[in-house]
């Protein structure tokens, strides 16, 4: 397999020139950050989030750069059904007729407990948003995908997804799923199909959720998502054909 180094790999301008993107948790944060960065490397994106508002604002601020139109849908994937998922790719197929990438970024930090103490409710949310949603977004959007001559999947992973920590709950566990949702996707795609699917995690990145999580930490340490768009950017072009079941670090 191809060996990536986030931080040396230099993306061509038009890397991602007519490929369409979707990607969630686009309101904000890494997800913003990423459909500004796919945009500006020629893709149409799709987005999603569950804030309206902002997610409007992003659509504004790429329109603004002079990158193609993105298309938005609002969704709340702590309420959202299997038919929603089903819906937003049957859109995308009417009005693209084909997706290229998916990047599954929508996540929620949930409570910093133990165990013991952890509201089911909560554990539950957290798991139906960082999990399921991917699970199923993913497969919905399967199909459409593999008709592509290349596409690739990115979800998000965690540190906390590979070595399991006190207090980190229902996110730890969601991310541990989703590591193994992408080893079990490679395995299925990978003798059937040319979709290639890896999973990233981002690291100690300048965003709400991180302060959420570390809210004594000094935010001026850490990398802001701007500064970690390489290794998305290699995983989601072409250049990375050949590179699929890998988790890797953005920084």
């Amino acid at each position: 397999m191809k060996k990536l180094d986030p931080k040396n790999y230099s993306p061509k301008n038009n890397c991602l020139k007519n490929k369409i993107i979707l990607i969630t948790g686009a309101s904000n944060g890494i997800g913003k950050q990423a459909a500004i960065t796919f945009a500006s490397h020629g893709s149409e994106t799709i987005l999603i989030g569950k804030d309206q508002g902002k997610l409007e604002k992003t659509y504004h601020e790429i329109k603004e750069l002079g990158y193609l139109e993105p298309m938005i849908h609002v969704m709340d994937h702590a309420t959202s059904s299997e038919s929603d998922y089903i819906e937003i790719i049957s859109a995308i197929e009417l009005e693209f007729g084909k997706l290229d990438g998916l990047l599954c970024n929508a996540g929620i930090l949930g409570s910093k407990k133990s165990l013991s103490q952890y509201d089911y409710k909560t554990w539950k949310d957290v798991l139906k948003v960082n999990l399921d949603s991917t699970f199923l977004l993913t497969k919905s959007a399967l199909p459409i995908l593999k008709k592509q001559e290349n596409a690739s999947i990115i979800l998000t992973t965690s540190g906390v997804g590979r070595r399991g920590r006190a207090f980190w709950g229902a996110y730890s566990v969601s991310k541990f799923g989703v590591e193994s949702l992408t080893q079990i996707l490679h395995e299925e795609m990978e003798k059937i199909s040319k979709v290639r699917v890896n999973s990233i995690n981002p690291g100690a990145t300048k965003t709400d959720m991180r302060k959420e999580a570390y809210p004594a930490e000094d935010p001026n340490g850490l990398l802001p998502p701007s500064e970690i768009m390489n290794a998305y950017l290699y995983l989601m072009s072409d250049d990375s054909i050949g590179f699929s079941g890998n988790s890797i670090d953005a920084q």
